[in-house]
């Protein structure tokens, strides 16, 4: 038995087979933590900083929102989905990082943690693109699955 799902018996790349899937209702949240030198966060903290892109946090949310919606184009052998929900949250955390959080959901045969991932990870390399000029001292920490629920397995991360 394979334990890769995208790769077959022969070692060849393969879209899961989600037909005998039972249909279920599924969300997952993805968090990207960002570290920024202090004279940016500074700015971000005294308001959210507005560029000749626009606001950094609206745009984020706005690039990784629309990211997510995109996932099965941006990933190989990643299903397409039509997403019920998808919401982005960006806070500052005790460390002084600015944590992302994307929320995605959808009623379906498949899991929806790809769109939730991608959904952070966009924003974050969003705030990284919208403060650049700034300093290039920018680090996107950690993308990490915090939670999904639905399908074969729950899962929570403490």
């Amino acid at each position: 038995m394979n334990d890769f799902t995208h790769i077959d018996d022969k070692g060849k790349a393969t879209m899961v087979d989600v037909g005998a899937k039972q249909i279920s209702h599924r969300i997952a949240v993805a968090r990207s933590i960002v570290h920024l030198p202090d004279e940016v966060l500074a700015k971000l903290i005294e308001r959210d900083i507005q560029t000749k892109k626009g606001s950094v946090f609206q745009t984020a949310i706005i690039a990784g929102i629309m990211a997510s919606k995109k996932t099965g184009e941006l990933i190989p052998l990643c299903h397409t989905l039509g997403l019920e929900n998808c919401s982005i949250t960006i806070e500052i955390n005790k460390q002084k990082e600015l944590v992302i959080e994307c929320t995605a959901s959808v009623t379906a045969k498949t899991g929806i943690e790809m769109e939730a991932l991608v959904g952070a990870s966009i924003a974050a390399l969003t705030v990284y693109d919208m403060c650049k000029a700034l300093s290039h001292d920018i680090v996107i920490k950690e993308t990490k699955l915090m939670q999904k629920k639905g399908g074969k397995n729950d899962f929570k991360r403490a």
